[in-house]
């Protein structure tokens, strides 16, 4: 017995390896700094709170099947070239609104699924490779797509539609390369078909479950709006909403993502009590002020890019320059984004010898990306936002 517990331990202590990370981190520096209670006010629990609500209500989204319909869609694309841009695409856009995670769950597994049911596995690496990409740059542009947008927009006081406006362009500039990708990878056949049989779809029967739907579907909508109108008493909204999940489906409350919401809880805690501390907060400030962009960038390698976010924040003068360098880390390393662990841990599930060509072919793609957009999103990000 204490064999396998010891190995359940260690396995949990790998797959979430950040929140140990994080909860270590906060650990030393609340023992070396020794900070007041006033701590607990520096924290932002409006955004812990929203990221709790947008968790809860979006597992709700994948328990109900609401994404269903665009399963279907996708079954009907004959062209492979088609089904590509599709499905990149279909990450590109729903990561804007669902966060580019789930965007992810969503159409992993739906890529892997049909491009092996069309006998065309070896498109599958760098199609998911692309989806990765989709996914970073499809959610840069609205503050609810990352986990990084909803805190830095949630903090900045910058109106949603600036935020938008500041986003754009960088955001209209990687679609247009990832179309470029996509047609390149199928360029040597360009007119190949798909031809997936009917019988390899699953023939599923879905309970009728309307009313939940339309429940998670104007909740989710609720939030939104509190996001983007800054509502005051957002508590209020909040405890209504966790209440009707209690009321109409309390089981989706165990499938809430809450690591992350730990993850980001800690390194506010690391955040708050090293810039409270004077001497180190001046050495942070002079070390970040005028590199955000690269220094983001940098220090997402190390811990990922939300975190990175938390931490560097306080220190920021350019907080648009610091949000393009941390919507552009995952383009670097596997580290460089939660979403993109997320994407590994899919595919290795379903080819558990791939993991060191999963990684190979995922750093070769995202480099080539990296290096095309890197330049202009550095220039772009030195507008102010």
């Amino acid at each position: 017995m204490t064999k396998i517990g010891a190995k359940d331990f260690f396995e949990t202590v790998k797959r979430e390896a950040m929140v140990w990370v994080a909860v270590v981190a906060a650990l030393i520096v609340v023992c070396v700094v020794r900070p007041s209670v006033s701590l607990l006010g520096e924290i932002d629990w409006r955004t812990l709170g929203t990221l709790f609500l947008m968790l809860t209500v979006l597992e709700g989204f994948k328990k109900e099947k609401i994404f269903n319909p665009i399963i279907r869609l996708a079954g009907r694309i004959k062209s492979a070239v088609g089904l590509g841009l599709f499905l990149v695409f279909g990450v590109f856009f729903t990561s804007m609104f669902v966060t580019n995670d789930v965007s992810l769950i969503i159409f992993v597994p739906l890529t892997i699924f049909l491009f092996r049911a069309a006998k065309k596995e070896k498109y599958i690496l760098p199609l998911l490779a692309m989806e990765n990409i989709a996914a970073i740059r499809g959610s840069l542009l609205t503050p609810f797509g990352s986990p990084q947008n909803l805190f830095i927009f949630g903090q900045s006081g910058v109106s949603v539609w600036s935020f938008v406006g500041y986003m754009s362009p960088i955001w209209a500039i990687s679609g247009a390369i990832l179309v470029c990708f996509v047609v390149v990878l199928f360029a040597k056949n360009i007119r190949q078909k798909t031809d997936i049989p009917l019988s390899a779809f699953p023939s599923e029967s879905l309970v009728d479950n309307t009313p939940k739907r339309l429940t998670y579907l104007f909740l989710f909508l609720i939030i939104i709006w509190m996001i983007v109108s800054r509502f005051e008493a957002w508590y209020y909204i909040a405890a209504m909403i966790l209440v009707t999940v209690v009321i109409f489906d309390p089981k989706v409350l165990a499938k809430t993502d809450y690591a992350l919401i730990v993850t980001f809880f800690c390194f506010f805690v690391f955040s708050s009590t090293i810039a409270s501390n004077e001497k180190v907060a001046d050495v942070l400030a002079k070390l970040v002020a005028g590199r955000e962009y690269w220094v983001s960038i940098l220090v997402s390698q190390v811990i990922s890019n939300v975190p990175a976010g938390v931490v560097l924040y306080p220190f920021a003068v350019s907080k648009g320059a610091l949000l393009y360098g941390l919507d552009s880390a995952g383009l670097c390393t596997i580290i460089g984004s939660l979403a993109s662990v997320i994407n590994y841990r899919i595919y290795v599930r379903e080819y558990p010898k791939n993991g060191l060509k999963f990684l190979i072919v995922f750093e070769i793609v995202s480099l080539a990306f990296f290096a095309i957009i890197v330049a202009p999103t550095y220039f772009l990000s030195l507008r102010q936002m």
